[in-house]
């Protein structure tokens, strides 16, 4: 079966909660309804994630909502050390209390804990703005500031997938990822300023909706940056779907998407440090991974649990674009990550 593209407007369900229509598409062709669901509320994951890039930090933040757990976590990753700080706030059985638009839409997500805040807001013409004020973050340093996520100039792409289990009937995976975004702003982090200045800051935004199987391991890496006077990113990934539809593994050369097929990792068994290869079943994409530092995340609840492995570094490589032309890149920076999750 071929990669399916989808280019007009199309359900993710049916009126009986049974998902259809799947592939992939570059724009917001896939309409999810909530609606239509016919399964408990705690069989229901939804999650938003941002990687954004300066010269000198990382900073992921990720908001979950599982049915069973909710969390929001904020990692602070230095580029040139191994040092990280993180944290995670966690809420049980929250049973949609982010309220996560699945369809990517015009949304906001407010977090408040103690005297803790983080806000997410979507605006007019793309714009993201997330706001953070957390006066004990890590070890005892005060993280607060304000960044905004801007769209390249013209109408850039998109990678959005649907695509099935099939062993469970309505379980599936939506996903929307935009791995693009100019980043301008600034972060305090203790007594040192984290700077996101246009042209040297970037940033990648995820949102996945889903009726979880009882597990599945995910492979997820992406990246974003300037190499030849061109703006370029990338999102690849696996897990146990039934991806044959349409796999969310895309090139982005100024904002425009190049489709890619099947995308594997290869990784080390015994350190993660070892540099890490990826090749395409299309022939189109090779590349290497030098990490510098990983990251273990552990949730649990009862007999739920989220076990999140991640690792930052730099990507080079070469890809063929739609037009038969070759790519190359080198020292992209971004990060990897393998999730295991069971329910």
């Amino acid at each position: 079966m071929g990669q399916i593209e989808i280019t007009s407007p199309v359900d993710v369900l049916d009126s009986t909660g049974n998902p259809v229509n799947f592939g992939w598409a570059c724009s917001s062709f896939f309409q999810y309804n909530t609606d239509f669901l016919r399964v408990s509320r705690l069989n229901v994951s939804e999650s938003d994630r941002y990687i954004i890039f300066s010269p000198a930090y990382i900073i992921v933040f990720e908001i979950l909502d599982s049915g069973f757990l909710a969390y929001a976590s904020i990692s602070v990753v230095p580029t040139k050390s191994k040092q990280k700080t993180s944290q995670i706030f966690t809420m049980p059985f929250s049973l949609g209390r982010f309220n996560i638009s699945p369809n990517g839409g015009d949304d906001s997500i407010r977090i408040e804990q103690k005297k803790s805040f983080l806000g997410f807001i979507s605006m007019e013409k793309g714009i993201k703005i997330i706001k953070t004020d957390i006066p004990k973050f890590g070890h005892q340093r005060r993280l607060r500031g304000e960044v905004v996520l801007f769209e390249p100039a013209g109408k850039a792409q998109s990678i959005i997938t649907h695509a099935p289990w099939c062993k469970e009937k309505r379980a599936f995976r939506y996903s929307y990822s935009s791995p693009w975004y100019i980043v301008e702003g600034v972060m305090q982090f203790g007594t040192s300023e984290i700077v996101f200045s246009r042209g040297s800051a970037w940033g990648i935004f995820n949102r996945t909706s889903s009726v979880r199987p009882r597990s599945d391991t995910r492979f997820w890496a992406s990246a974003c940056g300037v190499c030849n006077s061109k703006q370029i990113a990338f999102n690849v990934g696996y897990g146990s779907e039934d991806s044959s539809a349409g796999t969310e593994n895309a090139f982005f050369l100024d904002g425009k998407i190049h489709k890619l097929d099947q995308v594997t990792f290869h990784i080390s068994p015994t350190d993660w440090l070892l540099p890490w290869h990826f090749t395409s079943n299309d022939n189109r994409l090779e590349m290497v991974f030098t990490p510098y530092q990983a990251r273990l995340e552990h949730n649990q609840m009862l007999f739920h649990y989220i076990r999140s492995r991640q690792a930052y570094g730099f990507f080079s490589g070469k890809v063929v674009l739609d037009d038969g032309n070759m790519f190359e890149f080198k020292n992209l920076t971004g990060f990897t990550e393998r999730r295991k999750t069971r329910f």
